[in-house]
């Protein structure tokens, strides 16, 4: 079968990217071409379709030529065009689309009568900056159609300019155009993300919930990230995201974590719930060692946190790290931190923590509590309630971490490739016909 994948990015620039590369590699292993599309970039990894990869669009600039393709990406229908034209894909998988391919793509793929599949990576098919969250909080103002609240909220990195533009898309492509009801199926990689987006009105029917998966095959503990599975210091991120890639672990009856500390690698930014952990934090009575990886707007914050709340012998901000460096830090770790208070969708390095049998301490927000049973892999506390985190820190103190790392290697079994492969294959045939 012809797959052709659509993503705006084709680098490691985070969750989304992973999975549509390590997608990509099983369907290519069992067979089947990909045919790729997304848009060009000096960062971007080798392919031979980059010739028909529409151009760059940079937001930054925040041009009126980068405005107009925010909703009508011209550049990117007539490349995408002739790519279809060449290869005559069997069916589509788009990813992360809107604003620089424009969900303008999605009629070109129907006119050409190709199957349209969209992995919902994010909350961007519902709510205008894609997070369902705002002012500090989970946040469902747009529902029923009121992307108005987008602007009105500064919902868009606090800019009212962008915020207007995300409401304009959105009623453009939503309301006027009607440009997503032509995908054929939504893949939800969590319960969460399928049951929130019915809520709002997206037909049931044409959501299926496919978790997102962590090749599980020849890897041990040991060689967790080693060699090429690793992103190396000189690889480019956008926001400083840190991130993995690779994991593949069996599960069995190796040792569980052993580390004194909790890790939490990833952005520092208010949604992951970073204050908290750190209330929490100068809650408990045994003080529990605590690293945090990464970088992000509030880096700054955090320090004087720690300062305030006088937990400079516990707590360890270290900035971003990558390859060995972040290999030897999640192998020391007794446990992955996921403190967050927006509602988390499916993070593949939760699910990596689990495969390498390191068990997860996590808000029950999103599909969280999905893959984190409480107290059996991990454990859940109250998004934002600083006294629950507290307890479930004393909670894991008190567990016993080697069955708790078996538990969190048993539990990635659903999580396999060879499950996803045939879920993903029987959606792209059935759609084929």
């Amino acid at each position: 079968m012809k797959i052709l994948q659509i993503n705006k990015f084709f680098y490691l620039r985070g969750g989304t990217e992973r999975y549509l590369f390590q997608l990509s590699e099983l369907l290519e292993k069992n067979g089947h071409q990909i045919i790729s599309f997304s848009m060009a970039d000096s960062r971007n990894l080798p392919s031979r379709y980059a010739d028909h990869f529409a151009d760059k669009v940079d937001f930054e600039s925040f041009n009126f030529s980068s405005i107009r393709k925010l909703f009508h990406n011209t550049d990117a229908v007539n490349k995408l065009s002739a790519l279809i034209k060449q290869e005559k894909p069997d069916v589509a998988h788009l990813h992360n689309i809107a604003h620089q391919l424009s969900p303008s793509i999605i009629r070109v793929l129907k006119d050409h009568k190709i199957p349209v599949v969209q992995t919902l990576h994010d909350y961007k098919l519902i709510c205008p900056n894609y997070r369902l969250y705002s002012k500090n909080e989970f946040c469902t103002a747009c529902k029923g159609g009121r992307y108005y609240q987008c602007f009105f909220r500064a919902c868009m990195k606090g800019s009212r300019a962008k915020s207007f533009l995300a409401m304009l898309e959105a009623y453009i492509h939503q309301t006027l155009l009607k440009s997503y009801a032509a995908v054929d199926m939504f893949l939800a990689p969590s319960r969460f993300m399928a049951e929130i987006c019915q809520s709002f009105g997206v037909p049931g029917k044409k959501i299926k919930v496919i978790y997102n998966f962590t090749p599980l095959e020849n890897l041990t503990r040991d060689n967790i990230t080693s060699g090429s599975s690793v992103i190396s210091a000189s690889d480019k991120f956008d926001n400083n995201v840190t991130f993995l890639t690779g994991f593949t672990h069996p599960v069995g009856d190796q040792p569980g974590p052993s580390g004194e500390y909790l890790l939490y690698f990833g952005r520092l930014s208010e949604e992951k719930g970073l204050d908290v952990l750190l209330a929490a934090a100068a809650r408990l009575e045994e003080p529990i060692k605590i690293k945090l990886v990464g970088a992000g707007p509030s880096y700054q914050k955090y320090e004087e946190m720690i300062a305030r709340y006088d937990l400079g012998g516990t707590v360890e901000l270290i900035g971003p790290k990558y390859g060995d460096e972040l290999k030897a830090l999640l192998d020391g770790a007794a446990a992955t931190l996921a403190p967050s208070i927006w509602p988390e969708n499916m993070p593949m390095s939760v699910l990596e923590s689990l495969a390498a049998g390191i068990p997860v301490i996590a808000s029950r927000v999103g599909g969280l509590p999905e893959i984190i049973e409480d107290g059996v892999n991990g454990f859940l506390a109250r998004p934002g309630d600083a006294a629950d985190l507290a307890e479930a820190l004393r909670r894991f103190n008190r567990a016993d971490k080697v069955v708790l790392g078996r538990n969190a290697r048993n539990s990635a079994i659903k999580f396999s490739a060879k499950d996803h492969y045939a879920k993903i294959l029987n959606i792209y045939e059935t759609l084929k016909g």
